[in-house]
């Protein structure tokens, strides 16, 4: 599966355990992903599903399987995981803006740091991301001058301006009042219209329904049922599956 270059990511036998095995956060889990498909990873609390997504760039680091990206398995010894990360853009649930520093300024730092674009280019790009999301009238601001959901808008930026192959985003909205929710999944649509992949952990249905290519529901540790979103939300075949649905909807 690993060397098939259709998907962009595969996911082969994944298991995470903490505490010497009595915890099983993950358990055998498989996945592929195709270039441009929007997945939404849904489930109950302590599914395992920010396990997963955060094992996909190794924040965390699996027990036993393998993780391909681009056919290079990254948990292979000698990988330079960071060259693979800057390809591998992450949006999470709390925003992890630098508060010191303005909004142009926490855009702009990776793409000079580590693509060695000079800063002249950078701005541009920034900018112009600013100005996609509405918020190019923050360019100069700090974030504590931001409501929540214009942090997470910039983070999102701040993501796509190392132009990323692939998206993850860990439950991106929890953290948002929820009149701020819709400003961030408007660009999470507009970037799945684009067709950017993306991998998304979240509790918005409506968002997954209407996005997502496919669902995967997660339930202790293990992937239960994946297929459509009308397969999923209509249809599932799965007990555990309905009575979560059932209960979400």
């Amino acid at each position: 599966m690993g060397t098939n270059t259709d998907y962009i990511i595969s996911v082969e036998d994944l298991v995470k355990e903490y505490n010497g095995g009595k915890v099983v956060a993950l358990d055998h889990c498989s996945l592929n992903v195709k270039k441009g498909q929007v997945i939404a990873i849904i489930g109950p609390s302590g599914s395992g599903k920010s396990t997963m997504l955060r094992s996909l760039n190794l924040l965390e680091e699996p027990t036993s399987g393998k993780i391909y990206f681009n056919v290079i398995d990254l948990t292979s010894k000698g990988v330079d995981i960071n060259k693979h990360r800057q390809k591998i853009g992450m949006v999470f649930q709390h925003f992890n803006l630098f508060p010191h520093k303005t909004v142009l300024e926490n855009i702009t730092m990776a793409p000079v740091t580590l693509k060695k674009q000079t800063e002249e280019e950078s701005k541009e790009t920034a900018l112009n991301l600013l100005e996609r999301v509405g918020l190019i009238d923050k360019a100069y601001e700090y974030p504590n001058m931001l409501s929540g959901g214009q942090k997470q808008r910039i983070a999102i930026v701040r993501a796509l301006a190392m132009e990323p192959e692939v998206m993850l985003f860990d439950e991106p909205t929890s953290a948002l009042d929820p009149e701020m929710v819709g400003e961030v999944l408007d660009v999470m649509k507009e970037l799945a219209a684009e067709g950017m992949t993306m991998i998304v952990v979240t509790h918005e249905m409506g968002f997954a329904r209407e996005v997502a290519d496919e669902i995967i529901f997660m339930s202790d540790g293990r992937i239960i049922e994946r297929g459509s979103p009308v397969q999923i939300f209509e249809n599932p075949e799965n007990q555990r599956t309905k009575n979560f649905i059932d209960k979400v909807l």
